[in-house]
């Protein structure tokens, strides 16, 4: 049998831990930052967790 492959475009985005949760990045922060507040910009820096519904369809993609 062929091996599964992971999802490339998930597995760049999302992270599981080792406790089993799935990290993502927050939105908004590439681009466009001139206009937006220094409030925002610190808001938006870090990592943060997946909701579970969400959690289990990023488990699916990645394999896992």
């Amino acid at each position: 049998m062929p091996k599964n492959k992971s999802h490339s475009g998930a597995s760049k985005r999302f992270k599981i831990t080792g406790s089993g949760k799935v990290m993502r990045e927050r939105a908004g922060k590439r681009h466009l930052l001139e206009h937006k507040s220094s409030r925002v910009t610190r808001r938006l820096t870090g990592n943060a967790e997946m909701a579970p519904g969400d959690a289990a369809k990023i488990k699916k993609l990645l394999g896992k």
